[in-house]
């Protein structure tokens, strides 16, 4: 089976599976979809929305952090991980939209990536889950699975995006990338499935015998 056969396989799989694909991080607006994605460094979905719905009820749009100031904003986010400077990044940014897009989070990725705190994943989250731009957000989970599903060689988070992008249509990324995220969840595991037990390892690779040892993001 050549890689391309196993794209449109997986892809035929996890659209069964997930036919609708909800955006994980709850939030009100772009701004606060950016916040969001901002604190799951290192924390889960879960946590973050258990913090940020107080939070956004209050405080959802740049102006807002840019009044509480840093202390305060980690008082908010105390329970997320690296809580310090995730706030720095959170009042810097603010700072920053204020200034140079007038309380607006620009729309394109040089901008975004501009932006105090915010990568390219960030940025291609805000793209794709805020703006509907056509973009592949690598995360731990899809970087795992790609390896596992041999569709890249886990070299880099960069080499997985391009390997992900050149393999799947462009029209299917941005719902694409959340079924991977959903599937690796529940399905395919870090520490259960190991590609030997789950649907799509099992179909892709029946003859599979070992684990698949994956490189970290």
């Amino acid at each position: 089976m050549s890689n391309d056969e196993r794209a449109k396989l997986i892809l035929k799989i996890l659209n069964k599976i997930y036919p609708k694909t909800p955006v994980p991080l709850k939030h009100r607006n772009i701004f606060t979809l950016l916040v969001s994605v901002l604190l799951s460094a290192q924390c889960t979905d879960v946590n973050v929305n258990n913090v940020t719905k107080n939070i956004y009820a209050k405080y959802n749009r740049p102006e807002h952090f840019v009044k509480l100031g840093r202390k305060k904003i980690e008082n908010l986010i105390r329970s997320i991980g690296i809580f310090r400077i995730k706030a720095k990044s959170i009042y810097n940014l603010s700072k920053t939209l204020m200034k140079k897009y007038n309380g607006r989070v620009p729309k394109t990725f040089k901008e975004l990536e501009e932006l105090p705190g915010v990568g390219h994943k960030t940025a291609s989250v805000v793209m794709s889950q805020g703006f509907g731009f056509p973009a592949f957000p690598v995360d731990t989970h899809i970087h795992r699975l790609a390896q596992r599903w041999r569709l890249s060689n886990g070299k880099n988070v960069v080499q997985t995006e391009k390997d992900l992008k050149r393999l799947f249509p462009k029209k299917n990324w941005n719902k694409l990338h959340l079924q991977i995220i959903y599937y690796g969840r529940e399905y395919c595991k870090a520490r259960e499935c190991y590609g030997l037990s789950c649907k799509i390892c099992t179909t892709c690779y029946p003859a599979r015998k070992k684990p698949i040892i994956t490189k970290k993001a």
